[in-house]
């Protein structure tokens, strides 16, 4: 009989927002794979969790896939965790899951964090309808993609480093006008989680002048959306 692959979200930030019932899939599963072991050491110790952990991530995927899917078939069950967040979501996680369908093998998804939601609903633009499209290719096929979301009737999210916020933020003013509304969040349930909202050319102004730190999520609003005045909220634990 085979086993079973939870996909388990970990905090992106704040270390309470670990469900219990994570928790409790990471103390009772027989591994764990992790994008980066280093950093989920720490959230593992921090929660008593003592499951032996192996890595999986971007740069060996393609290669653990296969070992994985064996341990799976064999009957052990298995939890797969990335550094923050829901794996899957801009990070590893597609190749195991896509292949644990072929093979006919039990995946369970835990609900959890994920940076873009709290992003999405902070940024005050419409939430009926948005696209994700998580990072952008840093050069070929960039310019098609932002031209693609400038196009979008919707709200489009967009994840983003700290280093690039100015200069992709300049490139869809370029595409879509400096008036398009859009809001800026950062440091998603951390002690310095901000969210900025305002026109694309202001916010870019205010990132030239206030260097950001952090991981970055950017909403988009749609072509005719309203475009609000910048203000700042800001939330602490």
């Amino acid at each position: 009989m085979s086993g079973k692959l939870y996909i388990v979200p970990t905090p992106v930030g704040n270390m309470s927002d670990m469900t219990p019932r994570a928790v409790e899939v990471l103390k009772g599963c027989s591994r764990i794979f992790a994008e980066d072991t280093r950093t989920s050491g720490v959230l593992l110790k921090h929660f008593g969790i003592d499951t032996p952990c192996s890595s999986h991530h971007k740069f060996n995927e393609h290669a653990t896939v296969s070992p994985i899917i064996e341990m799976l078939a064999a009957g052990e069950t298995i939890a797969l965790i990335s550094d923050a967040g829901t794996p899957g979501i801009s990070d590893p996680g597609f190749l195991l899951t896509r292949e644990c369908r072929r093979e006919g093998i039990e995946v369970e998804t835990l609900p959890g964090p994920t940076a873009f939601v709290p992003a999405l609903v902070n940024s005050g633009l419409p939430t009926d309808r948005f696209t994700f499209e998580g990072f952008l290719p840093p050069k070929k096929g960039r310019r098609t993609r932002l031209e693609s979301i400038a196009s979008n009737n919707c709200t489009s999210i967009i994840y983003e480093s700290p280093l690039r916020l100015v200069k992709t933020l300049g490139e869809l003013i370029s595409v879509c006008g400096p008036d398009r509304p859009a809001s800026v969040s950062r440091e998603i349930s951390k002690l310095h989680d901000t969210t900025h909202r305002g026109t694309l050319k202001e916010l870019e102004e205010y990132f030239k002048e206030n260097i950001p730190r952090g991981e970055i999520v950017i909403v988009l609003g749609a072509d005719e959306d309203n475009s609000p005045k910048i203000h700042k909220n800001k939330y602490k634990e």
